[in-house]
């Protein structure tokens, strides 16, 4: 059954965001050599302004179009179903934070004709679009509700991970389209800020969004990153709201001496006290294979199984995406 390798979908990976090193670029072959068909990628956060956002997607976009013979870019639904007849891994963006569009919206629709397929509104600090989860969170801001209508008709997933609370339940209310949780776990199983309780579990589902369960241990609990901690936080979303509302976004980093100089630079995002720094444990893409089968023995039947990997970000992606 789990050798009958349902569609694999990764909905968040992390290279890193330096224009002019291409150097970790061959690391997306792990991704293609594990098994996955395809990925986002993360090309700014936070803090990062509309310069390095259009960098970073140059920078990819060009490396990605030279080794067209394993890599497809994302320009429609279709690519995904293409790029695995091929052998390719198809590739799309992602951005966490709404500092990418600073106060101009247009700015949405560039970004989708480069290749971004959802956005965070915002990312662990308040910002124009509402709050953060690591902030005191005002709630979402009328530019924010204005974001969640350009992101909507533009064709790009709106994601409430890294929000505050108040601002996710509101954006969950006011998206025209579903809003998902790219890469978050249930805080009934490890209580951390980052993580999301259970009310906005169900109103995600509820409103025909996705939980994608990402593979770091600070918020599987324990720093434990194993594929069996990770399952276990997936069966509970799936418990709580059935497995057609979970996915995967693994936020695998690939550059772990950049994320701990980061960590250490930026206090302010990642704070000591909520147990950011080194030592974090983060699960492999070279792992997925052993999430499905502990998602077996839990019990998942082989059409939720692939859903989970897969096919749950795709019935998203072609409900919201305009091509």
């Amino acid at each position: 059954m789990i050798e009958a390798t349902p569609l694999v979908w990764d909905n968040h990976a992390c290279l890193p965001l330096r224009p002019h090193d291409l150097s970790f670029l061959p690391a997306l072959e792990r991704h293609r050599a594990a098994g996955t068909h395809v990925v986002m990628i993360n090309v700014g956060y936070g803090d990062d302004g509309i310069e390095q956002h259009v960098r970073m997607l140059a920078t990819f976009r060009a490396w990605i179009t030279a080794h067209g013979d394993r890599y497809r870019l994302i320009e429609s639904v279709d690519d995904i179903a293409l790029a695995r007849a091929a052998g390719q891994l198809a590739i799309g963006f992602d951005i966490e934070g709404a500092n990418a569009v600073a106060d101009q919206l247009s700015l949405v629709g560039v970004y989708r004709d480069l290749g971004v397929r959802w956005m965070l509104l915002a990312y662990n600090r308040n910002n124009r679009a509402g709050g953060g989860c690591q902030d005191d969170d005002g709630g979402l801001t009328p530019f924010g509700r204005a974001l969640l209508e350009e992101l909507a008709a533009r064709g790009v997933v709106a994601c409430a991970s890294h929000t505050g609370y108040r601002t996710a339940r509101e954006a969950i209310d006011a998206s025209p389209t579903p809003l998902v949780f790219s890469h978050s776990n249930p805080r009934a199983l490890a209580d951390h800020p980052r993580n999301i309780p259970d009310d906005l579990i169900v109103a995600c589902a509820a409103r025909g969004g996705v939980v994608g369960i990402n593979g770091i241990g600070l918020f599987l609990g324990d720093n434990d990153a194993s594929p069996a901690r990770m399952a276990r936080a997936m069966a509970y979303v799936a418990d709580l709201v059935g497995a057609e509302h979970v996915g995967i976004g693994l936020d695998f980093l690939h550059d772990r001496r950049e994320l701990d100089e980061t960590i250490a630079a930026h206090p302010e995002q990642f704070p000591s006290a909520l147990g950011y720094g080194a030592g974090m444990a983060f699960m492999a893409p070279e792992d997925l294979p052993e999430v499905a089968r502990e998602l077996a023995a839990l019990g998942m039947s082989e059409a939720e199984l692939a859903g989970v990997l897969g096919g749950n970000w795709l019935r998203v992606a072609r409900q919201v995406w305009k091509r």
